[in-house]
């Protein structure tokens, strides 16, 4: 019977480092026509079923494919020199046998998120130690990525290896302390996204917007929509200008602050609207406060609230992406502006600036339509 001592596994942040039993008698010699054949990868029992994830591709990025091993032959004869350390690959080549062991480890579920694993380095060195014993040492670094329908998105990164110490001339605790390594990089990327699932954007699977609006008057020259505190000429406090084409005019637009968070796997986007005048760049001309004045500058008010109404309504759960959300929101804001400003100058051309008694009759019923139809009045 082997006589070994083994140290528990050590885990740190960045990944497993596995510390095999040092086997210290030596077995029977294998036969030189055998010593640099391949390495046959066995597929690993892990201690998990996958909930959030199936491995989709395994792609190469080793800078050196040569060969995953570089071993050390078994002496010519007892007490010779040990060799040099020599390529050997797996079995199939390094990146199909890894593959293969991925297939037949990890189960596949379609209707799980498709990952991608990206092999930056899987490599076993081998250096000559005491008493004619060959020292180990397997390094693996593999990236994870979450394969969107429209990208990849860098998800996360896995550092780690193993180091055993075997007689030179039996060399079969090789495959198993390298299914060993490989096992633990699946085993972390299990953890890793059993945790980050319910709350990492990068892994959510839908967006959810909910609107609210701003009418509180937090600030002294800003006044918000409000259709129970209509506009007032005291909310025109900037300079008259001279007489002109128009007795008054209001300075209106409208902004978003977009407040995601991740829960339960979907991202919950606060959107607060803000539909507002600016009192210090509004104002009205002597003499010309008059019901009919106001009641023109407020429909200008009213014609921002429904714009701003529309692009609430562009935002919905079918049109924004995870991936895309922000922009999408920021495009569609864009869109809505531009429409807000054509509307504005259509109303003030075709009433004349509000002095047009019947084409201000008619806006008055169109934009009172309007705010009723959303909901606003």
């Amino acid at each position: 019977m082997p006589v070994f001592s083994v140290k528990r596994p050590v885990m740190r942040r960045w990944g497993w480092w596995l510390v095999l039993p040092v086997v210290v008698l030596l077995a029977a010699a294998v036969p030189a026509n055998l010593r640099e054949t391949p390495l046959v990868l066995q597929p690993a029992k892990l201690p998990f079923t996958p909930t959030q994830f199936y491995v989709a591709q395994v792609r190469d990025e080793r800078p050196n494919r040569t060969a995953v091993a570089w071993l050390v032959p078994a002496p010519a004869k007892p007490g010779a020199p040990l060799p040099t350390a020599q390529p050997v690959d797996l079995q199939g080549g390094g990146l199909a046998a890894i593959q293969a062991f991925v297939r037949q480890s990890l189960p596949r579920n379609p209707a799980l998120r498709p990952i991608q694993i990206r092999l930056r380095e899987c490599r076993v060195q081998e250096k000559a130690a005491a008493n004619g014993t060959v020292e180990g040492q397997i390094s693996l670094d593999l990236a994870f990525d979450y394969q969107t329908p429209d990208r990849l998105v860098p998800l996360t990164q896995y550092r780690g290896g193993a180091r055993y110490v075997r007689p030179a001339a039996n060399r079969s605790p090789v495959e198993p302390a390298l299914r060993q390594a490989l096992a633990n990089s699946l085993v972390y990327l299990n953890t890793w996204l059993n945790q980050a699932a319910a709350s990492d954007v990068r892994l959510a699977t839908a967006v959810h917007p909910t609107f609210r609006y701003v009418t509180r008057r937090t600030e002294a020259d800003t006044v918000f929509h409000d259709p129970a505190h209509p506009l007032t000429w005291a909310d025109f406090t900037g300079q008259p200008r001279p007489r002109g084409q128009y007795a008054a005019s209001v300075f209106p637009g409208f902004a978003y602050q977009g407040r995601p968070r991740v829960r339960n796997g979907v991202v919950e986007l606060d959107i607060l609207l803000s539909i507002f005048v600016v009192r210090s760049s509004s104002w009205v001309a002597l003499g010309q406060q008059t019901a009919l004045n106001l009641n023109h500058e407020q429909r200008h008010f009213d014609l921002v609230r429904i714009v701003a109404e529309r692009f609430r309504r562009k935002a919905t759960p079918d049109s924004l992406t995870v991936e895309d959300y922000n922009s999408i929101l920021q495009l569609q804001y864009l869109k809505s502006f531009t429409e807000m400003n054509h509307l504005q100058d259509q109303y003030d051309t075709e009433t004349h600036g509000g002095t047009d008694l019947p084409a201000q009759e008619r806006w008055n019923q169109r934009i009172d339509a309007d705010l009723k139809k959303y909901g606003v009045r």
